[in-house]
């Protein structure tokens, strides 16, 4: 049977990295930072879970020293964006390119090798249910985000400041100190995706191993509508189509036209989402006139 529990646990391992990245970048999004700086800030949570892993013999401080890097990277994006107001498009962009030079610049020089760092001495995050301790806190922090964003003042205050800025500024909110919060919290979210990636679903690093997952996190958010829910339903789409393009590869289907399914997906969600949102918006065109 090719839909059966095995292929459901696949995919809800499968989801957890990028279910922490998009519910990074749905936070930057009600802030009103446009964040596709994912994949870079992945790609970094991953090298520096993996060597400090490696260094200290704890995955645990792998994960935390992730979480700090992600975040001190995602600072680029939040001084280029929030204080020199720069495109937020460009320096994503240009964030995602340098963590590709910069983490296999790392893995030359500190570990000697090229391509791949795996070694039999690091040690990886336990399993708990046949799932490591960041896929409950994903799923956890799924509903903390729901509740923060609809219930808390903090909440509140930073959607106020993604869809009124200079409203909340007449109130004495400040629209940078908040966009600063998003963005790191963004990145935390995005360097924890990267553990799990590196230390959870697999105990190795390789060059780009975030293949384009930051770029699919993307994607979640925006067909999730930057809403935690939303997101968690757009992840688990995702998460189900990787899961599956595994399950094909055992039915003898190429690996190259199996490893295409999640972005297939992705292409086919995109422009079902598309065609939605412009015939809501005739519709409403067509009530107004």
């Amino acid at each position: 049977m090719f839909f059966d529990s095995d292929l459901l646990m696949s995919a809800l391992r499968a989801l957890t990295p990028i279910l922490l990245a998009a519910l990074g970048g749905a936070v930057c999004e009600r802030a009103g930072v446009f964040n596709i700086g994912l994949e870079g800030m992945m790609l970094m949570g991953c090298f520096t879970a993996v060597a400090t892993s490696w260094f200290t013999g704890s995955p645990w401080l792998g994960v935390l020293a992730a979480a700090l890097a992600a975040a001190a990277y995602s600072l680029i994006l939040a001084v280029g964006t929030v204080t020199l107001r720069g495109d937020a498009v460009v320096l994503g962009v240009a964030m995602n390119l340098l963590a590709v030079g910069l983490t296999s610049f790392l893995l030359r020089t500190i570990f000697g090798v090229q391509g791949t760092f795996d070694d039999p001495s690091l040690t990886g995050l336990p399993l708990v249910g046949g799932f490591s301790p960041l896929a409950y806190l994903a799923w956890a922090a799924v509903a903390v985000a729901a509740l923060m964003l609809s219930r808390h003042v903090w909440g509140l205050r930073l959607r106020g400041v993604g869809e009124a800025p200079e409203a909340a500024a007449t109130l004495g909110v400040s629209p940078a100190r908040y966009k600063y919060a998003a963005v790191l919290v963004s990145g935390v979210l995005c360097g924890l995706a990267g553990a799990q990636l590196a230390l959870g679903n697999v105990t190795l690093f390789s060059e780009n191993m975030t293949a384009g997952r930051g770029w699919i996190a993307v994607v979640a958010v925006m067909l999730g509508r930057a809403l935690p829910f939303g997101v968690l339903l757009a992840a688990l789409l995702f998460g189900v189509a990787e899961a599956a393009g595994f399950r094909l590869q055992g039915l003898g289907l190429p690996q190259q036209a199996t490893d295409a399914a999640p972005y297939v997906v992705t292409l086919g969600a995109l422009f079902l989402s598309t065609a939605q949102r412009r015939r809501r918006t005739g519709r409403t065109t067509g009530v107004a006139s």
